[in-house]
């Protein structure tokens, strides 16, 4: 009996213990939205996502919300002050000195000081209400259309299973306009440089929702990426993202190009290039399997598109013919762009580094 009585003590003992662990961890726990990142030594070899340039600085994006910046092409890295802990996958610098910066739990963050510091400007915790409240406005403005009820409900589901969608992409055409991308067609737009957001799910022929992976500028069009081979150029006469009828059907991750000439690229090594504004594409033989993951137009005027692999592709002045450079040392390649003195930096699992160009 005494036995038995020990054993139930100590039992009860262990569920107080675990009960008070449980509340003590759960009074500990900080949102990923609200915990700024912390300092790290390592973050520099760390998983990164996104880099862009500031004026001649270079500035990456990755995990855990750490954000570098180098002023010396990539020979040394600091880290700047992020106000949230959530994982980044895209920057981009229209300026010199502003920035944004975008990731999971639907984080978009500023700056204006060429990435040195940051500070939040919209989370997943609002964006649901920001739909529900743009999108109920139009319900009452034009009672009779059956879209705006249904993209009320997308709002208030959103609202309903909290921040967990994630931003993917940022572009901005200067200090004011921009957009951010996302998961199930999740995709707004400022016009006063992030005070103030507009949802543009009404504004894109993606009736299944696919994910908005990629935009990108090339020039003279704004495109969107995204899964099961969709892809949207922008519309000025529409003013919409209007889709354009591609002959792949898998994900695109990214496009890029110059004013007369685009490419869009993705899984399995899929490279299309169109010279006729996105109305016809021709299916480019890179000879690899494994998926295009980012790519660039140097400085002299070649694209550069790199692999998860680690792979880089290369065309000589137009992008009709691609051939591979080998590297000494690959490893997968997240995003890439150019220092201010030439040379070719990337990001990826691995962190930054730097690539010697041919």
């Amino acid at each position: 009996m005494c036995s038995y009585k020990n054993n139930i003590l100590q039992l009860a003992f262990g569920v107080v213990l675990c009960l008070s662990q449980g509340i003590t961890q759960a009074a500990d726990y900080v949102d990923v939205l609200d915990l700024p990142a912390r300092v790290s030594a390592l973050a520099a070899n760390s998983p990164l996502s996104g880099m862009a340039r500031a004026g001649d600085r270079l500035v990456a994006v990755g995990q855990r919300g750490h954000i570098l910046f180098s002023d010396d092409a990539g020979k040394h890295w600091q880290q700047a002050a992020v106000p949230v802990s959530a994982d980044l996958n895209a920057v981009s610098f229209p300026s010199a000195t502003q920035g944004w910066a975008v990731g999971g739990d639907g984080v978009v963050l500023h700056s204006r000081d060429a990435g040195a510091s940051w500070r939040k400007q919209l989370d997943g915790r609002e964006i649901g209400a920001l739909l529900v409240k743009h999108y109920s406005a139009l319900v009452s403005a034009e009672p009779g259309n059956e879209q705006w009820p249904l993209l009320v409900a997308e709002g208030e589901r959103l609202v309903a299973q909290g921040a967990d969608k994630p931003l993917l992409d940022v572009w901005f055409a200067n200090d004011r306009l921009g957009y951010v991308v996302g998961v199930f067609n999740l995709i707004l737009r400022t016009e006063d440089g992030g005070q103030s957001w507009t949802p543009f799910q009404d504004r894109t022929d993606n009736p299944q929702g696919f994910h908005l992976n990629a935009i990108a500028s090339t020039g003279d069009a704004l495109y969107i990426a995204g899964e099961q081979g969709l892809l949207l150029k922008w519309d000025d006469t529409q003013q919409r993202f209007a889709a354009v009828q591609t002959p792949y059907q898998g994900s695109f991750f990214g496009v890029l190009g110059k004013p007369g000439e685009t490419l869009v690229y993705g899984l399995r090594g899929n490279v299309l290039r169109s010279t006729d504004g996105g109305f016809s594409w021709t299916p480019l033989n890179t000879g690899l399997h494994v998926s295009i993951t980012a790519g660039l137009v140097d400085g002299r005027g070649n694209y550069r598109l790199f692999t998860q692999g680690g792979q880089m592709l290369v065309s000589q002045g137009t992008g009709a013919q691609l051939h591979l450079v080998q590297q000494p040392a690959p490893t997968p390649v997240t995003d890439a762009t150019q220092s201010a003195n030439g040379s070719l930096m990337v990001v990826g699992s691995r962190g930054a580094r730097t690539l010697s160009v041919e």
